[in-house]
């Protein structure tokens, strides 16, 4: 059944041009079907096999254990569409999903943090000692400046910043170049941590293959290192981002993607248009920027009622 899967994984790869991201997100829910199949007591051999009510069962299983609506339609949504490519592949002949309904979850509003809130984090973060105290600082202007997925944010390479046009390049999902104009303090970052403290990271390449902790080629032009010389990972920018937090006296809790929510949520404050902020955000339906008019409206409620003298 893993011949299978590997398949599909190598359709999207090769075929649907899917991110590393993607790719790994549909292994980890594949493989937790895999896994539950495995552990029943008749547990199914081939796909062929497989019923609608070994679907709800792994549906009810995922419920006792805890996990929420989100993550329960994530995982049939995975099943679904891996289910749908076996069908077309005439691996199978029946679909077991066919009359599964999706899990309902709520629209939840994306968190943004105040103005207030930014300028105490970004104070907190320029006031750097060390190489990667640089380094985090110029991440998160970057990210506040230009909107980016925190993905996006750590495959930045050394060339997609324009330093001298005062914009950044990135390829969001799907493929899709944006380029996104950053405001100065946020080039002047990247220019300090270029010029002063990158080059006290880098290191020799030449024993890549002998000693692990060397960077991977495709690490050499990354814009962003850890202290080995490689590519910071996404996890590890979380960890720096939740320590300038309570540095700087931000109480809830943080995660990179709240930036992102900041950035567009600030914007449409500030007057920017909607379709201005779906393009700088990489979205490609304009009806998931919308969500964030939710949030402008609250500001809006909020402003008329400190304002108007009968709210």
């Amino acid at each position: 059944m893993l011949a299978e899967l590997e398949m599909f994984l190598n359709y999207l790869d090769v075929e649907r041009g899917s991110s590393a991201h993607t790719l790994a997100a549909y292994r980890n829910d594949l493989s937790s079907l895999v896994s539950f199949l495995a552990e029943q007591s008749q547990p199914p051999t081939r796909w062929t096999s497989v019923a609608e009510q070994d679907i709800r069962a792994f549906l009810d299983d995922l419920d006792e254990r805890g996990y929420t609506n989100s993550t329960r339609s994530r995982k049939i949504a995975a099943a679904r569409s891996f289910f749908r490519f076996m069908k077309d592949e005439q691996i199978i002949d029946d679909n077991p999903l066919v009359d599964v309904r999706q899990p309902r979850i709520g629209q939840s509003l994306p968190k943004a943090l105040s103005i207030d809130d930014v300028d105490q984090l970004l104070e907190t973060a320029a006031d750097m000692n060390s190489a990667e105290e640089a380094r985090d600082y110029a991440m998160v202007e970057v990210m506040y400046a230009a909107g980016l997925r925190v993905s996006e944010l750590v495959g930045l390479d050394l060339r997609d910043v324009d330093l001298d046009s005062g914009t950044v390049r990135t390829i969001g999902k799907g493929s899709k170049e944006r380029i996104i104009p950053i405001y100065d303090t946020a080039v002047e970052s990247v220019s300090e941590y270029v010029t002063f403290s990158r080059p006290s990271q880098v290191r020799p390449v030449g024993r890549r293959a002998a000693q692990s902790e060397f960077p991977r080629k495709s690490d050499e032009n990354a814009l962003f290192l850890n202290r080995r010389g490689g590519r910071i990972t996404r996890q590890a920018f979380w960890l720096r981002l939740n320590r300038l937090a309570i540095l700087a006296g931000i109480s809830s809790k943080i995660t990179p993607h709240m930036l992102r929510h900041s950035f567009a949520t600030h914007l449409l404050h500030g007057g920017a248009s909607l379709r201005h902020v779906q393009e700088l955000l990489g979205h490609s339906s304009i009806a998931t920027t919308q969500i964030y008019t939710h949030l402008t409206n609250e500001h809006v409620r909020s402003e008329y009622a400190k304002a108007h003298p009968r709210a």
